[in-house]
């Protein structure tokens, strides 16, 4: 499930580049009776965190230590790296310990308690901000990387309309996940979700909080529906914003996510139209679309300044799909292409967003590591292939792309399980967040979301195209979500297989 949660566009906005223990008991699943775990939670050792805004910020920073392999918890430790904010507010106004989770999966979160000097001073103060850089990602160690240059220049265009093309994508595929096990070795049976679940209880646990709070973004609202489910009993107050269904597998997701993705870049070169006497590509946004592909179509062949090509061309502008405020500058970057053959503000794009030097792969390998077996993925290529070329049809935008960034599934050296069970009959109130047109994490799956947990509420930003925006929402979005870390106050919950609360979205182009 292809992500890019815009909750860390807050990081970039901050000026970043993006105690006893044990004595709590967990909670075997729910409604079991609570039995100790094996693995005994140990201090968590704060320090000063390294140079920068956490240190700015007071933060602390330290490592969690956690089994490899939950199921030999006296076997080989890893350590997962922690950052921590504390309260300021008085006792009676504490709220505990509140842990954000970013997405990915593989998105580092230990900045992520920047996240408390975005909401209300009053929220900020309330709790102890908690991140973490899961297993395997970051300042975690150990971190995965496998090839910092797999997603790089020089690839062949990701449409395989040759038997040749399809043969280079399935080697490079192959290649990355051989290099990934090389790199890997036993961490890449050990990154699933529910290992991730595992190791926040044992994050709980060292904490000495009998229960935590929880935000998570995208993949990060999988997780907490996870851990929810697992351990009811140890939810305080959670916040899921760009909700994942977890009705479906990871391949079947990606599937979907074309689709969605499609129907969001049609918005975009419709609104391109609107404004044609700014940008002249066209005054239909069948038209645009036309000139996009045209231009696609000429770069694969030619490749503008000899490094951008039609695969990134495409990788450019793919934020489209994700947020309608970057429409604007995509738009002067599409026009600055073809009417003055501008193509190093491309490349200065595209090099942001996919930066090729060592360990850069990180979140791209854990991605992988997670949703490669999390639920078996095929094996038969022609299974693939007939898929994505039927969804290709149907939405050309996404599809190829998609499908060759999660290619080295089809030989990840990973064991494979089976997608938790996520049943919400038994957690405690929960706010879920999405707006209606969500492309990475489509709104329906907030709504099955909602009818699993039957005392969650659902807050939707009306018309909004932004996956994960809460922290830099609407003015109703954000209050929302400030009285329930407060208060535990749900907007009232409406019959019906619907939202029960409308806000403006993040974002208007």
């Amino acid at each position: 499930m292809r992500t890019k949660p815009l909750a860390l566009a807050a990081s970039a906005i901050l000026g970043t580049s993006l105690l006893l223990t044990g004595g709590s008991p967990a909670l075997a699943s729910p409604g079991t009776p609570a039995t100790r775990t094996a693995f005994e939670a140990k201090p968590i050792i704060w320090k000063k965190c390294p140079k920068g805004l956490l240190r700015d910020l007071k933060a602390q920073c330290g490592f969690l230590v956690v089994p490899l392999d939950h199921s030999r918890p006296k076997g080989k430790k890893i350590r997962l790296a922690v950052s921590r904010i504390k309260h300021t507010a008085k006792k009676a106004d504490y709220q505990g310990a509140l842990l954000i989770n970013p997405g990915g999966p593989g998105g580092a979160g230990r900045d992520e308690v920047l996240q408390s000097i975005l909401v209300s001073e009053k929220v900020g103060a309330a709790y102890d901000w908690i991140g973490f850089d899961p297993r395997g990602v970051g300042a975690s160690r150990p971190a995965l990387s496998c090839d910092s240059k797999h997603t790089g220049y020089d690839r062949p265009p990701y449409v395989p309309n040759t038997a040749a093309g399809e043969k280079i994508w399935l080697e490079r595929s192959k290649d990355y996940a051989a290099k990934c096990a090389k790199a890997g070795g036993a961490l890449l049976d050990n990154l699933k979700t529910t290992d991730n679940v595992k190791d926040m209880e044992i994050l709980r646990r060292a904490l000495g909080k009998k229960k935590i709070s929880f935000l998570g973004y995208s993949y990060g609202s999988y997780l907490g529906q996870v851990y929810a489910t697992q351990h009811p009993n140890r939810v305080h107050r959670m916040v899921l914003d760009g909700v994942v269904d977890a009705r479906k597998t990871w391949y079947e997701s990606n599937l979907e996510q074309n689709h969605a993705f499609e129907r969001n870049m049609d918005a975009f070169f419709a609104w391109i139209a609107t404004k044609h006497s700014t940008y002249r590509l066209g005054r239909t946004g069948a038209a645009v679309e036309k000139q996009f592909y045209k231009q696609l179509a000429a770069l694969d062949k030619k490749a503008a300044g000899g490094r951008i090509g039609g695969d990134e061309w495409t990788d450019i502008f793919l934020s489209s799909g994700y947020a309608s405020n970057v429409w604007a500058d995509n738009a002067e970057l599409f026009a600055g292409w073809v009417h003055e053959r501008r193509w190093k503000p491309l490349k200065a794009v595209f090099d942001s967003d996919n930066p090729q030097g060592p360990g850069e792969d990180n979140g791209n390998a854990v991605y992988l590591g997670t949703t490669c077996t999390d639920a078996e993925w095929p094996a038969d290529w022609s299974k693939v292939e007939k898929d994505n070329r039927a969804s290709h049809r149907r939405s050309p935008f996404l599809t190829w792309s998609n499908a060759w960034f999660n290619g080295p599934c089809l030989t990840w050296a990973g064991k494979s399980g089976t997608m938790p069970k996520v049943d919400g009959s038994k957690a405690p109130p929960i706010l879920l967040v999405s707006e209606t047109y969500d492309a990475a994490t489509p709104y329906e799956g907030a709504l099955e979301a909602r009818s699993r947990f039957p005392k969650s509420a659902l807050l939707e930003g009306v018309g909004g195209r932004s996956h994960s925006a809460s922290s830099l929402g609407s003015k109703c979005t954000k209050t929302t979500i400030d009285t329930y870390l407060l208060t535990g106050k749900l907007p009232k919950r409406v019959p019906g297989r619907t939202s029960d609360k409308q806000c403006a979205p993040s974002f208007r182009p």
